[in-house]
């Protein structure tokens, strides 16, 4: 619906009492200034009147979340002091104030722990990237990355919500969500925004996949991520029962759409809108889905690229690669979620098997994109809530029992394509990776940026809830111009 037409329906009584007062001379304004009106609904394909504000370098993200938190100082931050120190005491003034997980408490006293594996500078632009993840080494000319990233959220569930959505508490409409509500749908028959998920064989880590981490919040629900599961059909509920052909389920779903309209003009009740989008998009992805899943049209070579996983459902490797076909498709937003990041104390064990599991198939997104003529719109973007804690958590004579606990101070995450500088690593953290001392970027920021190379200016991209005009930033963000190509 209009959201012009949904705001008059919804207005307030002591609203209707003070417009009443201007008697018939607003109307009468409005009509000349704007003699056509209103020309239509807001269809699913339609842009947001004003939105964007100017040319996009994007017309897609793909989003490689990766839940539990990425330790930096392992994989992206190369911090040679900390092989100096390991194993003494944190230096005094570099956690000063700074609160962090329950685990930890107080950070005084913590010893230094060294990276677990070799760093090396790679190809053209020397970017420091560890053997732990030589797929994303080999492709490191291609990505910028982002090493002064910091947060505000010291535990898992807030920290994902707050990059997400821009607020820790759940409740507030995903980054998936706002793009969609502002630019709609490039195509009828598949959804905008679209959610898979997947997790390391064996982890001990137990971070949860919350459905608010994909959802619309306080915006009409058609705009939340709509989810593709990992076994059996990818979406629930789509084929028909048995003894309903496709040209009854037609006739039934025209009834059906027809009611909810006569209920929608009578009381603009935007969930009733929702409906009549969402029927239509399951009938559509009855078609479209089976087509999109059928990877048998890939070459050997593309199934190679990414991975020994990729033909396998639930694992990121096909995630991956389904992800590269949604966009082809037209979808917008593509939020991969891999969980087992976590390594409280397994960074010799299974930080292995996670960077294993989405080294190859990351690397080989990226490159597939690039070699179909997609990167140049598509924004690719990879990194976790928060980095990991550059001391030890655990006993330093323990080897196999090796972690590092949560720190939102300081992290790394990479982007590639969709108009961000490739061959680029911009900021810095200070010489242990405690904190983030040279063009420092919030998360607040990084939205910003994501919606600018999207077309859209951040603070302009609003949703009228709770007598305020709230949106992904909040009140914050500043778009980050220097890694912008």
């Amino acid at each position: 619906m209009n959201p012009f037409h949904q705001n008059r329906l919804h207005i307030a009584r002591r609203e209707l009492f003070r417009g009443a007062s201007a008697g018939i001379g607003l109307p009468a304004l409005a009509s000349l200034l704007n003699p056509q009106g209103v020309q239509a609904e807001q269809g699913a394909g339609d842009v947001l009147p004003g939105i964007p504000r100017f040319a996009p370098k994007a017309k897609r993200i793909i989003w490689l979340f990766q839940n539990g938190a990425p330790t930096h100082v392992d994989l992206f931050d190369y911090k040679p002091r900390l092989k100096e120190l390991h194993g003494q005491p944190l230096p005094a003034g570099y956690a000063d104030g700074k609160r962090f997980s329950t685990m930890t408490g107080q950070a005084d006293g913590k010893l230094m722990l060294a990276n677990v594996e070799p760093f090396r500078q790679r190809g053209e632009s020397g970017a420091w990237v560890s053997d732990f993840l030589p797929y994303t080494a080999a492709i490191a000319d291609k990505l910028c990355f982002v090493k002064s990233m910091h947060t505000e959220a010291v535990n898992h569930a807030p920290a994902i919500q707050f990059q997400l959505s821009g607020s820790e508490l759940p409740g507030r409409p995903t980054i998936g969500a706002w793009l969609t509500y502002g630019l709609g749908s490039e195509t009828e028959s598949l959804p905008a925004f679209v959610v898979m998920t997947s997790i390391t064989k064996d982890t001990s880590c137990g971070q949860i996949f919350y459905d608010f981490y994909w959802g619309s919040g306080f915006l009409p629900s058609k705009y939340q991520g709509v989810k593709f599961r990992g076994t059996g059909d990818p979406v629930l509920y789509m084929s028909n029962p048995n003894g309903m052909s496709r040209s009854m389920k037609r006739g039934w779903m025209d009834d059906l759409a027809r009611i909810n309209e006569l209920n929608l003009q009578q009381y603009g009740d935007p969930e009733i809108a929702t409906r009549i989008a969402q029927y239509e998009m399951a009938f559509r992805m009855q078609s479209s889905v089976p087509e999109l899943t059928d990877l048998s049209g890939e070459t050997q070579q593309t199934l190679d690229m990414y991975g020994p996983g990729v033909l396998e459902p639930g694992t990121f490797a096909h995630n991956c690669l389904l992800a590269r076909r949604l966009v082809e498709r037209g979808t917008r937003f593509v939020q991969l979620m891999h969980g087992g990041w976590d390594q409280h104390n397994s960074l010799t064990t299974e930080l292995y098997n996670q960077c294993r599991d989405t080294d190859q198939s990351s690397a080989a997104l990226v490159r597939d994109l690039e070699q179909r003529g997609l990167l140049e719109d598509t924004l690719v973007i990879w990194g976790g809530e928060f980095g990991r804690t550059p001391f030890i958590q655990g006993d330093i004579n323990n080897r196999p029992r090796w972690g590092r606990d949560h720190h939102p101070y300081a992290f790394t995450v990479w982007m590639a394509g969709g108009g961000i500088r490739p061959g680029l690593s911009y900021g810095a953290s200070d010489d242990l990776g405690i904190n983030a001392v040279e063009n420092r970027v919030h998360v607040h920021d990084l939205q910003a940026t994501l919606l600018h190379q999207m077309g859209i200016d951040h603070e302009k991209l609003t949703w009228k809830f709770q007598g305020r005009q709230f949106r992904l930033t909040d009140v914050h963000g500043h778009v980050v111009r220097d890694i912008l190509s």
